[in-house]
């Protein structure tokens, strides 16, 4: 979890120049220019298996082509059945994709209109949610995953929502500390003296300033995400078959692995590079966007 505080400065507006030079800062920061690459790679194996441009369906099997190296024809071989296993793992990175970004919009929403709640009104409303918040972090994350999916039918959407419960105190608590600070500052104090409702003051003047923060969380809990699909997946618990993912293919192939490592070391190395890549790209937005950091530029 992130720990970020903003610099307690007023509410200035968005301009495409300020994006501008933010997108340059991130292309200077090795960290974020090498987290933008392998992210917008793996996004172009996302649509290119989502429009189906691949040369192989990744559920449809061809027996006498069976556990082949890896080769032009085939760029990741083929597992036990036939099936072309870079197409299935282009599939499972559009599977991992569409949960995680479901998964933690879900949790960014819910989470940081909690922690805004909690951290500007106190009182009640922020006892009850920090009670939650506190029940819901005495589990580890992927046991309360596991115990959430195994309820539910399982489809894409049930695991997503398992996950975004998993996520959502974490976003509650990245919120919280910083509009603690925030509602204590002059400018926040001159506009609720003005007669404007509490709600408007939160939303127009709190909620701008905190949303560096929000973005960088958004960025790194993505990647929690994707490994937490996949460790539910390889634990049996993801999308049911034939839908292709990349923990369910690593669990297939254990038994493949002396034979057909290749089975086993592709969807391994591309969640890998999903967790990595996302991770870098956050530490470049954190570096970019930290109001700690601006003295280091």
């Amino acid at each position: 979890m992130t720990d970020l505080a903003p610099a307690p400065v007023g509410p200035t507006p968005r301009t495409g120049s300020v994006a501008a030079g933010r997108f340059r800062a991130l292309l200077r920061s090795p960290s974020g220019l090498s987290g933008a690459i392998i992210v917008s790679l793996l996004v172009l194996l996302t649509f290119a298996s989502y429009f189906s441009l691949l040369s192989y369906d990744p559920i449809a099997q061809d027996p006498p082509s069976r556990l082949l190296a890896p080769s032009f024809t085939h760029l990741f071989g083929t597992d036990q059945f036939g099936r072309d296993v870079f197409s299935r793992v282009a599939a499972g990175v559009a599977n991992s994709a569409l949960i995680a970004v479901v998964a933690v919009t879900f949790a960014t929403v819910i989470g940081t209109m909690g922690g805004l709640i909690a951290g500007f009104f106190r009182g009640i409303p922020d006892v009850a949610i920090g009670g939650v918040t506190n029940v819901l972090f005495a589990f580890p994350p992927l046991l309360l995953a596991l115990a959430l999916v195994s309820v539910f039918d399982r489809n894409w959407f049930t695991i997503a929502v398992a996950i975004a419960i998993v996520y959502v105190p974490i976003f509650i608590r990245v919120t919280r500390g910083p509009v603690l600070s925030l509602r204590e500052v002059e400018y926040v104090k001159a506009a609720t003296s003005t007669g404007a409702s509490r709600i408007a003051v939160m939303m127009r003047h709190v909620l701008p300033n905190i949303t560096s923060i929000i973005i960088i969380q958004v960025t790194l809990s993505l990647s929690w995400a994707v490994l937490t699909e996949a460790s539910l997946s390889f634990l049996g618990l993801g999308a049911p078959p034939p839908t292709p993912s990349l923990g369910s293919m690593i669990f297939e192939a254990r038994t493949l692995v002396y034979i057909a490592p290749w089975t086993m070391i592709a969807p391994g190395v591309i969640v890998v590079l999903l967790v990595v890549g996302l991770n870098l790209l956050g530490d470049g937005l954190r570096d970019i966007l930290d109001p700690r950091n601006k003295g280091k530029r």
